[in-house]
């Protein structure tokens, strides 16, 4: 007698005969040095509000910073991102507060010298005061998938960023790109300390509230109406830089006028050893004042907590 299968049915007997073929061998997947190319759209974003802190998406070609990295990768494993793409946690990306979507940077990890390049495809990491959430792959092939982070500098590539940028925006592929201008961004930031800025001093008010957009994204969010494209993969490619001891300080705040850093620098003085120094910042001269330095990162996020609360709302971890 032949028996008909309904296609509901028979494509239940072929999932079931895959899964069966693949619980009988214990051979394990080939390695990937990629993500499979996925499709996500070009994004930046408004500003947004997660735990309090304010967060200010922008174009910004300049960006070179130092902090800590840290990573991500099961909890989030296929996973839609913030910019349309699924998450691969054995790919080379990784998620960013405010850079655009795609960005391609340039991570070092300041504790053994390499160096990798990684897509920006997610917004945060919101835990701590991280500069960029690495891959798993990416943390591996950087060295600290088993401590959890690292000091590192992330540093923004203009050719390749905006050559991915194009192609998400739905264009071809640029072979050769102009750098855009941007704002001067460094870590300065003129601060007003409560009841104690002059007249005439610069003072920029709080943005509109706006949704927060922390992770996991919803699991079918609706992306029709974007353009998107097949963006470009990335080698597993690992630099080797040299690099000298590093230490870990809080950023409290970088100042135009001297009488504010050491308003600040009172502020701060029973936490530690707090420095008020010169600089030049994009032609400016300003104050910076920074509390350090730390020995560990779990001792950094203490500190920061406490900065915070003492006043100095901008305090940031940063790796000199």
């Amino acid at each position: 007698m032949m028996i008909r299968l309904r296609p509901s049915h028979l494509a239940a007997c072929i999932v079931c005969a895959i899964f069966l073929a693949s619980c009988g061998t214990s051979t394990p997947p080939s390695p990937v040095t990629e993500a499979p190319p996925t499709k996500g759209m070009y994004k930046v974003g408004k500003p947004y509000q997660v735990a309090g802190i304010w967060y200010y998406p922008s174009e910004n070609p300049n960006y070179n910073e130092t902090g800590i990295a840290s990573w991500y990768g099961p909890n989030f494993h296929q996973k839609y991102t913030a910019n349309g793409e699924i998450f691969n946690q054995d790919g080379l990306t990784a998620a960013h507060k405010t850079l655009p979507m795609p960005s391609i940077v340039e991570v070092e990890n300041l504790e053994n010298g390499r160096t990798l390049q990684v897509r920006i495809n997610d917004r945060g990491p919101f835990v701590g005061d991280r500069i960029i959430d690495m891959s798993r792959k990416g943390a591996q092939l950087l060295g600290f998938d088993r401590q959890g982070t690292a000091k590192v500098r992330v540093r923004y590539l203009i050719g390749p960023s905006l050559a991915a940028q194009s192609v998400a925006r739905g264009g071809e592929q640029l072979a050769a790109v102009d750098a855009p201008t941007a704002a001067p961004t460094d870590s300065f930031a003129v601060e007003a300390l409560p009841d104690a800025t002059p007249k005439g001093s610069a003072y920029v008010p709080p943005m509109p509230s706006y949704p927060p957009t922390p992770r996991p994204y919803p699991a079918t969010p609706n992306y029709a109406s974007t353009t998107s494209a097949v963006l470009p993969v990335l080698p597993e490619q690992v630099r080797y830089v040299p690099v000298q001891p590093s230490q870990i300080y809080i950023q409290a705040g970088a100042f135009t006028m001297g009488p504010n850093a050491f308003r600040m620098k009172a502020m701060l003085d029973r936490l530690g050893t707090v420095t008020v120094t010169g600089v030049v910042v994009n032609g400016l001269n300003v104050y910076r004042v920074r509390l350090g330095p730390i020995a560990t990162v779990g001792q950094a996020d203490q500190l920061l907590a406490q900065a915070r609360a003492a006043g100095a709302t901008s305090a940031k971890i940063v790796v000199n």
